[in-house]
């Protein structure tokens, strides 16, 4: 992930990279278990990783790509992200749990990982220079009770 542009200082693209880390974690874990092929573990790991996905998903897509959108500049490269989404999330939701393809569920996992590299050293920082200030505050997630 990225720690050099200082992007991560917005609240919301803080939450979309710690989201990002859980992904990736939860991933690697899927990755291993199938490696391994211990097959019961990873099918409850993909679920998992679609319980993380789906949610995260909606967040960029309807928050940050929407303002990007509507801004303009990076509209084609926000297009390229969503049907990567698309596909990634049609990957591992179309997944037989009577007969799983693992090796569909390896390569949607190397997709995953690029995508975050994309959005995480491309996007989120490019998002951070691209937006006005009025954009971020329609963004920006409230204060959570506990002060976080």
């Amino acid at each position: 992930m990225c720690n050099y542009c200082g992007c991560r200082d917005f609240p919301l693209i803080g939450r979309l990279s710690e989201e990002h880390w859980q992904i990736e974690e939860t991933a690697g874990a899927l990755r291993r278990a199938v490696n391994e092929s211990r097959y019961g573990d990873a099918a409850s790991l993909l679920d998992e990783l679609l319980g993380r996905l789906v949610p995260h998903t909606a967040t960029e897509e309807n928050g940050l790509f929407a303002e990007l959108r509507a801004e303009g500049s990076l509209t084609e490269a926000v297009d390229g992200l969503c049907a990567e989404h698309d596909e990634i999330h049609g990957v591992f939701g179309a997944i037989d749990r009577t007969a799983p393809d693992w090796p569909a569920v390896l390569e949607a996992i190397g997709k995953l990982h690029r995508h975050i590299d994309s959005e995480e050293h491309g996007l989120f920082p490019a998002s951070v220079i691209m937006l006005p200030i009025a954009a971020w505050d329609r963004i920006t997630p409230e204060p959570s009770a506990a002060g976080e």
